[in-house]
């Protein structure tokens, strides 16, 4: 494409309405809407439900498979756990790199892919003093919900962002199930009920009955349930935790009726997993001979630094809940984590204001 019309692309009519709606709902001081966020969950599904399957091979039932196959000649960024940050997500979109492009103008022409491992709901510590308020709400049936009603703005709202930019870039934008996407806190099919720092599932859960109703609470949690489990790159594998074991192609593209799947690559501890599964799944994903050059990307269990190393150095944990890291992986040459792995700068009053 010739730089003038590549340049027309990125900035086209339809990428810099999307980028208004970001910023709108970044800037709401409610939670959305009901009728407005069904119209967005259903669009959402829609897009999940009819995925290319040369994407997302198929399952025997004729539905997207748990595979993501990302593309190979065009840069990835991976997104770890979100958990409500939602300053931390539309920074990352509309971060330009030197050239003045955002990286949501690069979606929009096809010169960036992104993948998030998850974890959208549930602020994590910056927000206990607000899940202890939350909880007095929740004790009193949500009779007052101010504390409530501010952290379903950001989960809310940084999903009903994710939901727009899939629905934009179907091929390009990518996000995978972790163990917090499970609105209904239920325990079956590979999810387990959630709480950390009070009863925050089932607060979730509560609070969606009251003011959302059961229509939504079945969209979203259908909209979870197709959401993939692994991406697999050139030289990389993304998924929520690191993997328990080995599952094969079969195993993750049927993962709708295989839970040991599901909770494998969404629930596992540190130290939890099988000896060798991120081995034997970069062998098997990706190959043999060059092992040693290969990394697996997850999120799940947070840390202090930019990066931590499991399974022999091939496990890369890069969930930091107080930095906005995220890492930046080339179509070509070997992953250096020194140089792949970068913390960005918090400039979304800038690119507001713009």
């Amino acid at each position: 494409m010739e730089t003038t019309a590549l340049e027309d692309f990125h900035q086209s009519e339809e990428t810099v309405e999307l980028q208004k709606r970001l910023i709108e709902i970044y800037l709401r001081d409610t939670p959305p809407s009901l009728d407005a966020y069904l119209e967005v969950l259903e669009r959402a599904y829609t897009t999940l439900a009819s995925e290319n399957p040369k994407v997302r091979p198929s399952s025997s039932a004729g539905m997207p498979g748990g595979i993501v196959q990302l593309k190979q000649n065009i840069p990835t960024i991976i997104v770890p756990d979100i958990h409500a940050r939602i300053d931390f997500f539309l920074n990352i979109l509309l971060s330009e790199n030197s050239d003045g492009w955002s990286n949501l103008q690069m979606l929009a022409a096809d010169m960036l892919q992104v993948v998030c491992v998850g974890d959208g709901f549930h602020a994590e510590a910056r927000a206990v003093e607000r899940w202890d308020r939350a909880f007095q709400e929740y004790r009193e049936s949500y009779k007052r919900h101010r504390a409530m009603d501010e952290e379903m703005r950001e989960s809310l709202g940084v999903m009903e962002m994710v939901q727009e930019v899939k629905c934009a870039f179907p091929l390009n934008f990518h996000f995978l199930k972790g163990n917090h996407e499970n609105i209904r806190n239920e325990h079956e099919e590979g999810n387990y009920a959630f709480r950390k720092f009070t009863y925050e599932g089932e607060m979730v859960l509560y609070y969606m009955e009251k003011f959302y109703g059961e229509e939504f609470l079945d969209s979203y949690a259908r909209f979870e349930k197709s959401l993939p489990l692994l991406a697999v790159g050139r030289n990389f594998l993304v998924s929520h935790a690191e993997p328990m074991s080995l599952y094969d192609r079969e195993d993750i593209i049927e993962y709708r009726e295989r839970p040991e799947v599901v909770y494998g690559l969404t629930w596992t501890a540190n130290d939890e997993a099988e000896e060798g599964s991120v081995r034997r799944m970069l062998s098997y994903y990706l190959d043999e001979e060059n092992v040693e050059e290969y990394y697996y990307f997850g999120g799940h269990r947070p840390i202090r630094d930019l990066y931590h190393l499991r399974a022999e150095g091939r496990y890369v944990q890069f969930h930091n809940p107080d930095r906005f890291i995220i890492a930046l992986i080339q179509p070509e040459g070997p992953i250096d984590l020194d140089r792949d792995i970068l913390e960005l700068e918090n400039n979304l009053g800038t690119y507001i204001n713009t």
